[in-house]
Formats: C-alpha cells, structure tokens, sequence
C-alpha cells in the first residue's frame, strides 16, 4: 500500500493512499463528528456534520468521503468548521422533534451526543417542520418520522445488506421523508421485521413495538402464573445496558434481576435450544437416511422464515418444520409444565425475552398455538427488559449472580451457542455423530462452521455419512447461497441460516450502538464470544445429554418427531404475497 503525506491541524503525517479523511484524522486521534455515515453501508456525506477545512478548497469538505492525496492540507476544528458544524446540527434540530426527555433513545441518541458535544445550546433556527406521521401497525416496528433526520441508514442496511429494500426516500427538498413506497405501512410490505433499520438508526425515528405494559398488567394479575424465558443472546448484550463492555456475559445478573421484578419462574430458552436440536436433528437424518428433501434448512429464525416465504417460496418444503426455541418452550410450558404443576394452561402468561424483534410478529402467526393457546403471550427485546429493570430501580450492576430455576432450567453449551451465526449448526452436528456413530463423541468443536465470514461451508464426516453443510448470515448472504442452491451450483444436506449478520448476537432488539463504536468494534464477535466462553464452562455440552431433556421425552414426548412432539413442536409455512391486493 502506498503513502501519502498530508498535514491535520498543523502536523504533518502520512497515511495510507485509500483512506478517506475521516478515517486518517481517527488514526491521529481526532474524532471528526458523524450522523449518517456507517463503514461500507451508508457513505453518501449526507448529514454534511464531518465537514473539514481543506486548503485550496472552495468549499468545507464532507470528510467521509473525501480521499486523501499527498500535500493536502486539513483543519478539523478551526473557526470556519465548529461554526459551520454547529449551524448543520441547529438545523437538523429546528426540524425536528425534540421531545427527548419522552424518546426511548434519550441519553442514546447519536443527534444528543453530537448537539451536547458541540456545545449548542439554542437553537437560532425556527420554522415549519415537516408533517410527523406514526405508523405502528406491525406488531414489531414502529416508525416515527417525525424524529428521521435523512441520516439514510436505515434506507441502505436494508438495501445493501439485508437486500430487503423496504425503505427508501420520497419526495424533495423540505418534504422528503423516508419509509416504505406509497407511504404504505411498515406491515403492508414485505417487511421482514428483523430491526436491522433500528440498529442503525441515529435518533429515535425507528423503535421495537413495545409489549412492557402487557407483562407488567400479567405480573400484577394474582390470577396468572407468569413465566419468563431468556434466549442465550440476551446475556452477551444486556449489560451493554447498564454501562458494561460490549460483550460482558451477564448471565447470573439477567436471571437475579428477573425474579426481583417478580416472575413466578425464570427459564432459559437454552433449554428449548436442546429440544430443537433434539427434534431437528433427528429430521435431518430421516431426510438424509429417506430420501427426503433436501438440504434442510434451519427455521429458528423468523426473519429468514418471512424472506423465504416472501422470496423464495419454492424452497419452503426444504425447511424444518420445527418451531423455533421459544415458541417450542411454550407450547412445553402449556401442556408439559401445566400438568406437572396442575395449573389449568389459560392461567400461564409465558413471556419470551429475545433478541429479536420479528419474534413478536412470529409470536403472532396463526400457526403458534396449540388448542387455542397461543405458544408465547408477549415477546421483549432485550433493550425492553432492560427498561423494566431502570423502572423497577434494580440495581443491575450490583447483583449477586443467580440460577435459572430448576424445572425446566438445565440446559447446555450446544443450546447457549444458538445466539451466534453458525451456532445452530455446530449444536446439531454434536448431536447427530454422537447419533450416527453411537459413540461419545470428544471432538465437538466444529471451528469450520464459526465466524462472521457472509457464507461460511464445511464437509464434517460423521461415521459413514458426509454431511454438507453451509452457513449463512444476513438475508444479503442468504439470497447469495439460495440462488446458488436454486441455479443447481451447489448441493448441501444441511444449511443454517440467521436473519441478521453474526446471527442472533446482532438481532434487531439487541442495545444500541453508535455508528462511531460500530466502526471501531465488531459487535457481532464481542458478543458472540461471551457465548462461546460459556459454552466452554458447560458440564453438559450436548443437546442429547441434558437430564431433563431426556426426562420431557420420558414422561411426554415419547420421542423425537413424535405424534405429540409434531402436534407441539412443529408447523409449516406458506407462500406470502409480497404486495398483496387488498379487497374493496
């Protein structure tokens, strides 16, 4: 790589020749201020807020996407620069709704940060603002345009990595706004609500559909018996919540915090992870030993589900007819744990913490009851349980850690390391040779089937059959690996597929990071990291090994892919239009 020699605020540097200005200055230390730009996903200079004094230039220069050459010569911060900074952001905000005590980002707002960092005080600018509109009708996003501020993220993650393409801009000039075509609804299109456009978003423009006062109402009913149930992705990003590092496993703490609030028991959706792997795993092998169709492919996640249904319907039957981990436990906690405690199941309120925020429009589906039970009566996100924790005044960082409750609490390493891309496989494959080969399997860690690489593929031997299988992550990757699949270039037994890049560590409900951390941290391995390094401290860390898994099909289920264990446990999925036309 060549240099070039360029001078910031009066010293003289030299720096590689493909950076841009943003990022040289970030290497000597200066943090040049930024709204909408996010490392290979929005770098379009938009929000105008990283401008930089360039001698030579006629003009303040949007330092995000202005390269680097030899002899240039920047200010970051002279007079012409804060100025200018200052006067972008004050009219950023006389636009825009600033109700900040009220927003669910107050205190996380990116547009906060910047105003406070800049030091403005009043804003010089008052006008018309644009027409806000609330459009809540999914039942896992929210989107308030009047807080947008044009920032663009949402509109590219959603194009270029999800390749969704839901959101976009409309209109010019002081009407612009960004959302779905037509000013249609975030529920009317083919949305797959996986919360990647939240993650990204700056402001509070794009929030998760929130279900708090629901469980709070069940919590206080003495007439229901509430459960909740944590998804291993929630403890390697909770504490993130409360002021920890990116990546603190805050498992202990998560279920103490819990019971404070006041569930009558607290389980881990790890346990549930064990009984897919149990179920999914034994239809891998009568698909592959059968005849059946193949390559299978994973449904634990419910964005990926909505993308198949919407754009690859011809590829349904190769899904798992499994549910996914939460709303097995559920349909578990509805007829197993009822009759185990004789409470009548009309009277349990199961509430699922997840990381996700297409689990509460997958908690809604037809198809997620069982005798006019609904699997799952309210889903939080992870920041969600994070905001019943503020406002119940629990201390979280003080915490001595607890266990999970012990009926339905065991569970492990294979089941805690669903949260991360590759996970679902790597548990699976735990199970299945112990299976194939009938023996104790020692070597368990499939490091073939690990890390953030888009699309990742392994051949693993196990005893006499060869199981091909492939990873994918982000429905941009998906659409890569399907088309090949569909285009005959490649042929699989087994394929894992997470809705979101890095897999459930990243989902849509996960906390807020700023674009400035993103750039500096890979969230997606922090936190997938903590699941790793609890895996590795499990006693038990294969599906078919734990205890009380064994005992479910014992006493219930009989065993795996049962009648009963089909009639709870599975479903099916349909061909969804992705623009229906709506009856007069």
């Amino acid at each position: 790589m060549s240099k070039v020699n360029i001078t910031i605020n009066g010293s003289e540097v030299s720096v590689d020749n493909n950076l841009t200005v943003l990022e040289a200055a970030k290497l000597q230390g200066i943090d040049i201020p930024t709204l909408c730009f996010l490392k290979d996903i929005n770098e379009v200079g938009a929000c105008r807020v990283c401008v930089v004094e360039v001698e030579g230039a006629r003009s303040l220069q949007a330092s995000c996407v202005l390269p680097v050459r030899d002899g240039m010569k920047i200010k970051t911060h002279s007079k012409q620069v804060r100025e200018s900074r200052k006067e972008i952001v004050e009219l950023i905000l006389a636009n825009h709704n600033r109700e900040c005590l009220t927003c669910v980002r107050n205190k996380n707002c990116e547009l906060q940060s910047v105003a406070d960092e800049l030091g403005i005080q009043d804003i010089r600018y008052e006008g018309a603002k644009r027409v806000g509109t609330i459009d809540d009708f999914s039942h896992s996003i929210v989107r308030d345009s009047s807080k947008c501020i044009l920032c663009g993220r949402c509109v590219n993650v959603c194009k270029k990595v999800q390749t969704i393409g839901i959101l976009d801009f409309a209109e010019r000039g002081f009407n612009t706004t960004v959302g779905p075509a037509f000013n249609m609804s975030m529920n009317d299109v083919p949305c797959i609500y996986c919360g990647q456009c939240i993650n990204v978003c700056p402001v509070g423009a794009l929030r998760e559909k929130s279900e708090i006062e629901m469980v709070w109402d069940a919590l206080d009913d003495d007439s229901k018996h509430v459960i909740v149930q944590t998804a291993p992705a929630v403890r390697a990003g909770l504490g993130e919540e409360f002021g920890l590092p990116i990546g603190t496993r805050v498992t202990g703490k998560m279920v103490s915090s819990l019971k404070k609030i006041g569930f009558d028991q607290v389980f881990d959706t790890n346990f549930a992870a064990d009984l897919t792997i149990m179920e999914e795993g034994t239809e891998l092998l009568g698909r592959i030993k059968n005849g059946g169709k193949l390559p299978m492919i994973t449904s634990c996640s419910p964005g990926w589900i909505r993308f198949c249904e919407f754009n690859y319907p011809e590829l349904l039957d190769n899904l798992s007819s499994c549910k996914s981990p939460h709303q097995m436990f559920g349909a578990i906690l509805k007829s197993y744990y009822a009759k185990q405690k004789n409470i009548d199941p009309k009277d349990i309120f199961v509430v699922s913490i997840m990381p996700c925020t297409s689990k509460k429009t997958e908690s809604k589906r037809d198809e997620m009851e069982v005798n006019s039970l609904r699997d799952i009566d309210a889903v939080l996100t992870t920041r969600e349980l994070a905001r019943m924790i503020k406002e119940a005044r629990i201390n979280f960082t003080e915490l001595n850690d607890e266990e999970f409750d012990s009926a339905l609490g065991e569970y492990s390493g294979a089941g805690v390391i669903f949260g991360a891309t590759g996970g679902v496989m790597e548990a699976a494959l735990r199970t299945v040779a112990d299976v194939v080969t009938g023996e104790d399997i020692k070597e368990i860690e499939y490091t073939a089937v690990r890390g953030i690489e888009g699309v990742k593929e392994a051949n693993v031997v196990i005893g006499d059959i060869t199981v091909k299988a492939a990873i994918a992550h982000g429905t941009g990757n998906a659409r890569k690996l399907l088309d090949k699949i569909i285009a005959g270039e490649a042929d699989y037994h087994f394929i894992e597929v997470m809705g979101c890049e890095g897999g459930c560590v990243n989902g849509g409900g996960q906390p807020q990071v700023s674009g400035k951390i993103r750039d500096m941290i890979d969230v997606r391995v922090e936190r997938a990291k903590a699941l790793y390094e609890e895996d590795a401290i499990m006693a038990v860390r294969k599906s078919h090994e734990n205890k009380t898994i064994q005992k479910l099909y014992k006493e219930f289920l009989e065993e795996p892919n049962s009648h009963i264990a089909h009639e709870l446990l599975h479903t099916h999925y349909a061909k969804k239009e992705k623009y229906p036309t709506k009856s007069k």
